[in-house]
């Protein structure tokens, strides 16, 4: 009787297990606008769409708490957050939320490894040609460049050393009072990389191009396809790229410009020369770490390649650069990548 018994429950639970088998995965995708003022989309796998849901609000409740720290434009009621920093932090030190601390010593030490070329300290010179683009963007007729003297006065309060971070106290001060931090070269790739490292596996974000894959998308390995866009914008891509687990991201001079006299004028600013890089006219970065290809994709895109180069090799990265002409130069390892 025993026996029977344990055989009968043998074949129960077979059976049960059987008919309570999950679903087969599908792929789902969320998409949000309210991240770091622009499209954030998440894509992967799974048994419902209301699970999928989850994850995705998940994602999104934590980039938003990024978003918010490290916004210079805005202030949200307690929390003290860049904004307040910047408004702060030249009298007396601000304390901080220790993510805002992490970020910073990051920019530190990519400030260091680019030799001054990504610069968060650059606030002040940014915050002249962000008035005169949304000036010129929403009156074209009207579009002028910043004044020069102002340009070359801001200048002079961008060095990133006179940010003192205090690790024990959790504090931010700039003992220049006329420092103004502006994090748009980081943050977003940042803030990604800290809510990738403890996602599931398989999925895809993507903030504003700024694209991580957190593992193959099924179970088999298949690699995902991100695509790079046209510098023209025209419409398909100039590659799209395999990526199973790492970051893409792409820095060009098609993202947030406006026309002055006939000229184009973009967002990525030289700190050398105060004006738009016109050295290239995208770079597109794969790396392991989502901050580090935002900074890389910044610096690569104000260097000459060889120097690009040296760089990509200290942080097991691959780059494509698009120059003027619209030649395309390649690191040694990125065309392993290329789907088409």
């Amino acid at each position: 009787m025993k026996r029977l018994l344990c055989s009968l429950c043998a074949v129960f639970l077979l059976v049960t297990g059987c008919s309570t088998r999950p679903p087969e995965k599908k792929q789902y995708t969320a998409t949000f606008l309210t991240l770091f003022d622009t499209v954030t989309t998440i894509v992967g796998r799974a048994h419902s769409e209301e699970e999928f849901k989850a994850t995705a609000q998940t994602i999104h409740d934590e980039l938003l708490e990024y978003h918010r720290l490290f916004d210079i434009y805005n202030e949200y009621e307690g929390l003290v957050n860049l904004k307040t920093v910047n408004d702060r932090a030249g009298s007396a030190p601000v304390q901080v939320d220790g993510r805002i601390l992490r970020l910073l010593a990051d920019c530190k030490e990519f400030y260091a490894a680019t030799d001054g070329m990504v610069n968060v300290a650059m606030g002040s010179v940014l915050a002249l040609w962000h008035e005169t683009r949304t000036e010129g963007l929403n009156d074209p007729r009207t579009a002028r460049l910043p004044d020069e003297a102002a340009l070359h006065d801001a200048a002079a309060h961008t060095d990133l050393d006179r940010v003192v971070l205090d690790e024990e106290n959790s504090t931010v001060f700039f003992s220049d009072p006329h420092l103004k931090l502006d994090v748009g070269a980081i943050a977003k790739g940042w803030a990604v990389q800290q809510v990738a490292q403890s996602a599931p596996s398989g999925l895809l974000i993507s903030v504003g191009g700024n694209v991580c894959a957190t593992g193959p998308k099924d179970e088999n390995g298949t690699p995902w396809v991100v695509g790079i866009q046209n510098v023209d914008g025209s419409e398909g891509y100039l590659h799209t790229l395999y990526v199973a687990r790492g970051c893409v991201v792409t820095s060009g001079d098609y993202q947030r410009n406006y026309v002055v006299d006939g000229k184009l004028y973009h967002h990525i600013i030289d700190p050398n020369t105060l004006y738009p890089s016109t050295l290239w006219r995208s770079v597109s970065v794969v790396c392991p770490d989502s901050g580090a290809a935002d900074a890389l994709s910044t610096a690569l895109f104000l260097l000459p390649q060889a120097e690009g180069q040296a760089l990509l090799e200290q942080y097991n990265a691959q780059a494509m650069w698009v120059d003027a002409q619209g030649g395309i130069f390649y690191s040694p390892g990125f065309r392993d990548m290329i789907r088409t």
